[in-house]
């Protein structure tokens, strides 16, 4: 017999990339400026992100054991996408500079490439504006799986995000 292991993997990379969203929008370098935040940044972002690549992969084999509807399932898997999608970006973003240090390139155009696509990202208003934007999918993502097990009952918003996208239990 196969089980769903789906829930047991969507928790942690929820927890862990909402925190890391907060830690990113709401100015505690400010208030502690002497706690790496970077660093809790980066970790948290990470194992996110690696979190969120099991989350999809368990979500997948979910979809073939419990059979829910459809239409749910795909604009469940379709916001799940777009967060793990946008965080990726983050995640680029934090890397390209390891890339770059590290790995030798024959070209400085493609060094030159790779720096202004780090520097964009990593810009605070990009990195912001993705990190709201990761906020916001991974709850309409999580509102649309609530919507699948529990139904009405699964959260006061779920209602009205299922009525937003026009999509039924």
């Amino acid at each position: 017999m196969t089980y769903n292991i789906h829930p047991i993997f969507v928790h942690f990379p929820i927890a862990l990339l909402f925190l890391y969203s907060l830690i990113k929008i709401i100015p505690f370098q400010k208030w502690f400026p002497k706690v790496s935040w970077k660093h809790i940044e980066n970790v948290l972002l990470v194992i996110g992100l690696l979190g969120a690549f099991v989350a999809l992969s368990t979500g997948e084999t979910a979809t073939h054991l419990v059979h829910p509807n459809r239409q749910l399932v795909s604009a469940h898997s379709l916001f799940a996408s777009i967060t793990t999608l946008l965080y990726g970006l983050l995640v680029l973003g934090e890397i390209l500079p390891f890339v770059v240090n590290n790995l030798k390139f024959n070209s400085p155009k493609v060094i030159n490439i790779i720096v202004f696509i780090q520097k964009m990202i990593t810009s605070p208003f990009v990195s912001k504006s993705l990190a709201v934007l990761g906020m916001l999918a991974i709850t309409v993502t999580g509102l649309l799986g609530g919507a699948m097990v529990y139904k009405n009952s699964a959260d006061p918003l779920t209602g009205i995000v299922l009525h937003l996208f026009g999509l039924s239990y």
